[in-house]
């Protein structure tokens, strides 16, 4: 009996293959189209045969039987087409539909029973692939704010899913170490005759503040920051003292917000690391004729692209070298993707940030597909990684406009992450006051740090979202108050039944017998999926919401079910998807970064 982990992507398969082996369907590739079905006449519909019926100018319903009839006869098909695990029917036009039998159910709920084999099934997805995941990449001498907070909770996520589904996964935390900022930086600390050793992240982001009011005012001071931007990348010992300072300075403040929120780079390769890099990068794209001076800078033109063409208004060159000789953005992302290439080997890297650098992102990937295509036909081996650019939209007020304090500063991260541990503990204070006070304080941070992550991670990703305490801390609705409670609900029942979630009965279960048993064991069956979703597109919000309804799902089972009944095998069979529950979301909770909870 095959068993598969995701039906979805297996009855895919399996239709592709019969496709190809059904005359009427010729050579054109047939694409399945594998949705959820209306529960009434299965789990999954095919709805692909109408659009192939379409082009063939074929009967669609006529296309349909033969499929299902290739699928039925065909010897290397009859295993996994098995009439006791999986049935099939047409409805409509064309469409067909396949329902999963409670025989298939029960076996599915043995086979994926823990962490491990939810693992091994969704392995198949990234195994083997070497991937680079750059974020969360802040600016140093900045103090986090809540813009930081979108690239780290969305690239922690994307992080957990890719190494969950099998990628060899590295964290790249490519800080803004280096570049014009620093010689703002550097001028103001000499201007105000400050000791950078004393200096704390909030003092040194004041003097970069009066810094850059100066040089926008100020000629003189301008040209004097530059100075000091030149004795740097040349090497001034001084200079590079305070560089380092400032650098030393950020990271401890950064380390801070990653350790509450869960984030463990494996490498942290800022813009510095690159800087006797871009070199190289200048030579070869010249050569290759690629770069181009233009009003002394050295840049990239893409005249095939209507907004990156010459003839464009306004004009967007891809800078990748300055007027005063200085790397930039583009030069030095342009030397990480050669590195990620040859020393990682990397075949996919990952970039996480907000929308507004999609324009950088593009020009990036083509210039980098250009200069690689240029150095292959010169004889190299060099492998392009796939570069993907995972944007995301801003974190709105009630006002519609990015969130800040009253006095319209941006919220920084530490107070938002705080205030959400303080809400969460004056909610469970109230809902739980005999809890011991340091498991009190406990739940809350959980809780109120999860809020934040989920509420940000159930949007999808690349739409702007409103902020809302109320919203995110209620624990009714799509929330992680939500289902962190569901987890613990279903953990209370184990305690009252005095067995744990990975033993779940006392008898091998009954099969499953009611409605509510079989729709919860149904919903199970669509975690994979969400999961392989989610992972595929990088948008964790598939993940969310397939919690969400598992969690819905699992109440109205519980609601209508007796779990603890006296018939020990019914006992068993209702414990067994207690403990399937409990299962699935304590993965997808922690994929999200957030650690469930026994109890609250």
């Amino acid at each position: 009996m095959e068993i598969w982990f995701n039906p979805a992507r297996e009855l895919d398969a399996l239709l592709r293959k019969a496709a190809a082996q059904t005359p009427l369907f010729g050579d054109a590739p047939f694409a399945p189209e594998i949705r959820p079905a209306d529960p009434r006449f299965g789990d999954f519909q095919a709805n692909g045969v109408l659009a192939h019926a379409k082009a063939l100018k074929a009967n669609p319903r006529a296309l349909a039987t033969a499929l299902v009839e290739t699928l039925k006869n065909s010897g290397a098909l009859d295993s996994a087409l098995d009439d006791t695990l999986v049935t099939t029917g047409i409805a409509g036009p064309g469409f067909i539909n396949f329902a999963l039998t409670p025989k298939f159910l029960d076996a599915w709920l043995e086979r994926y029973a823990d962490a491990d084999a939810f693992r091994a099934g969704a392995s198949a997805l990234y195994a083997g692939k070497r991937v680079v995941i750059d974020y969360p990449s802040a600016n140093t001498a900045k103090q986090m704010h809540v813009g930081h907070l979108r690239p780290i909770v969305i690239g922690e996520a994307i992080a957990r899913l890719l190494q969950f589904c099998g990628a060899d996964l590295v964290r790249d935390n490519h800080i803004g170490d280096w570049g014009t900022n620093f010689g703002t930086l550097i001028y103001a600390i000499k201007r105000a005759g400050a000791d950078a050793t004393n200096l704390g992240l909030e003092d040194l982001e004041g003097l970069y503040k009066e810094g850059s009011a100066l040089t926008k005012a100020d000629p003189a001071a301008l040209d004097a920051a530059r100075a000091e931007l030149v004795k740097l990348q040349a090497g001034d010992p001084e200079n590079t003292r305070l560089w380092e300072t400032i650098v030393a300075v950020s990271n401890a403040a950064f380390q801070e917000m990653y350790d509450l929120l869960g984030v463990k780079p494996d490498v942290t390769l800022g813009e510095s690391f690159y800087r006797d890099k871009v070199g190289r990068v200048y030579q070869e794209l010249t050569d290759a004729g690629l770069a181009e001076e233009s009003d002394g800078a050295l840049v990239v033109w893409h005249d095939e692209h209507p907004r990156f063409a010459r003839s464009a208004e306004p004009s967007q060159p891809f800078i990748i070298r300055k007027k005063d000789g200085a790397s930039n953005y583009g030069s030095t992302d342009l030397a990480t993707i050669l590195y990620r290439s040859e020393h990682f080997h990397a075949d996919e890297c990952i970039y996480v940030t907000d929308g507004r650098q999609q324009d950088h992102f593009q020009q990036l990937f083509l210039t980098a597909e250009k200069w690689f295509a240029a150095m292959r036909a010169k004889g190299e081996g060099r492998k392009l990684p796939v570069l993907r650019h995972v944007w995301f939209g801003a974190i709105l007020g009630d006002d519609g406009r990015a969130i800040k304090t009253k006095s319209g500063n941006p919220v920084r991260l530490k107070a938002l992450l705080d205030e959400a541990t303080a809400r969460a503990a004056a909610i469970i204070a109230e809902k739980n006051p005999s809890l011991p006070e340091d498991e009190r304080a406990c739940i809350a941070q959980t809780v109120g740090i999860g809020a934040i992550r989920y509420a940000d991670l159930s949007q999808n990703r690349t739409l702007d979202y409103t902020f809302s305490w109320q919203k995110l801390l209620t624990f009714e609705g799509n929330t992680a108050p939500y289902l962190l409670y569901a987890v613990a609900r279903i953990h209370s029942i184990f305690r009252k039944a005095g067995v744990t979630p990975e033993v779940s009965g006392l008898l091998p279960p009954a099969p499953l017998e009611t409605e509510t048993e079989i729709a919860l064991a149904r919903k199970l069956l669509t975690f994979p999926a969400a999961l392989e979703q989610a992972c595929a597109e990088l948008r964790p919000h598939f993940l969310c919401t397939c919690l969400f309804e598992l969690a819905g799902a699992y109440s109205t089972f519980n609601n209508a079910d007796k779990v603890l009944v006296d018939d020990l095998a019914v006992r068993s069979r209702r414990l067994r998807l207690c403990a399937r529950t409990a299962t699935a979301l304590t993965i997808g909770l922690r994929l999200l970064g957030i650690e469930p909870l026994l109890r609250m």
